[in-house]
């Protein structure tokens, strides 16, 4: 029988003290094959991200279903305050692990990123900047890639189509580039041009933002989460795929990356120049209290215009080389671009 009364019954839940959430699901069912290297990886990635944050981050692992040696690693990282939140589960899929993160916390930012990251010093000060100057801003990615505008951008280059500002613009960090296609295994036969230009907006005269973001690790303004599936059905791929892409969609936010590189893909293979000293991220980059505007859905025509009928329009390809004139892209890059 109960006996006496919880005191803590009704009593209302104290806001957060954290300001930015990191997810990242784990999966290493064992140390050989495809997963050789995946445990040393897996250390660097944690090291590199506890070296870069500041401590208003809140810190959230899914183990799902890796071996014994990995859970207990990362036990251990919890014990020692390293992280704040550690989910045990069998393998659930990615998609699912990452569901079992987002929820029970109102914190403002969610950074959702694999396990083979190397994060650099300021990407958290940078992607806040983002956030803080680009209001439609929904997803911001720390690592530039080819021509992301052409994926779950409609609404962006709608948006933005007029706008003087939106223009190619030399790519920063060409060698950075280079890298992340490495990390992936392709050769370097892609097309040149690729490395030199991207599409870009300039927001004011000291930030500009590249248009569009990759999926391995990406900010995101947690009220895009304020509803969401309870479980989805694939280990990997199918439809998880597609489902973080269109969730901005629905609230009209815009996807963006930094124009400079501030993390890397190390893959499953571990390469000497990913073992580096991380400096410590500086305190004052605190920001205690975010405060972002929230934003509703929009309705579901002007979904459409934006996300399917224009997209549909700025993709035939005379229109395609039109855009690209118009946006300043070098005349003898066109053809190929």
């Amino acid at each position: 029988m109960r006996v006496g009364f919880n005191p803590h019954k009704d009593k209302i839940q104290q806001a957060s003290e954290y300001v930015h959430q990191v997810i990242i699901p784990v999966y290493i069912p064992n140390q050989e094959g495809y997963f050789k290297d995946s445990f040393a990886i897996l250390k660097l990635c944690l090291e590199s991200l506890c070296a870069t944050v500041h401590e208003k981050t809140f810190i959230t692992i899914v183990n799902n279903g890796s071996e014994k040696i990995v859970a207990d690693y990362l036990d251990l990282l919890l014990k020692e305050n390293k992280i704040q939140e550690l989910i045990h589960t069998e393998n659930i899929g990615k998609l699912n692990a990452i569901l079992k993160g987002l929820v029970g916390n109102a914190i403002e930012l969610v950074t959702i990123s694999d396990s083979d990251v190397l994060f650099l010093p300021n990407w958290q000060k940078e992607t806040l900047k983002v956030f803080k100057e680009v209001s439609k801003a929904g997803v911001v990615g720390i690592v530039p890639q080819f021509k992301t505008y052409e994926s779950n951008c409609g609404n962006v280059l709608f948006d933005s189509l007029f706008n003087s500002k939106l223009q190619f613009v030399p790519v920063k960090n060409k060698e950075a580039l280079i890298r992340f296609y490495d990390s992936l295994g392709w050769d370097r036969n892609y097309n040149q041009d690729y490395l030199a230009y991207t599409l870009a907006l300039e927001v004011n005269p000291e930030l500009s933002v590249l248009i569009g973001s990759g999926h391995f690790v990406a900010t995101y303004k947690k009220d895009i989460f304020e509803s969401v599936v309870t479980y989805i059905g694939y280990k990997m791929g199918g439809k998880s795929e597609g489902y973080l892409d269109t969730l901005p969609l629905e609230k009209d936010y815009w996807r963006l990356t930094t124009v400079d590189n501030y993390a890397y893909h190390m893959g499953n293979t571990i390469e000497n120049w990913m073992v580096v000293d991380t400096p410590n991220e500086s305190k004052e980059n605190v920001i205690v209290e975010y405060s972002f505007l929230k934003r509703k859905k929009i309705n579901s025509i002007l979904y459409f215009i934006k996300n399917r009928l224009f997209v549909k329009f700025i993709s035939v390809k005379i229109l395609v080389k039109l855009f690209l004139k118009w946006k300043r892209l070098p005349k003898k890059m066109i053809h190929n671009y």
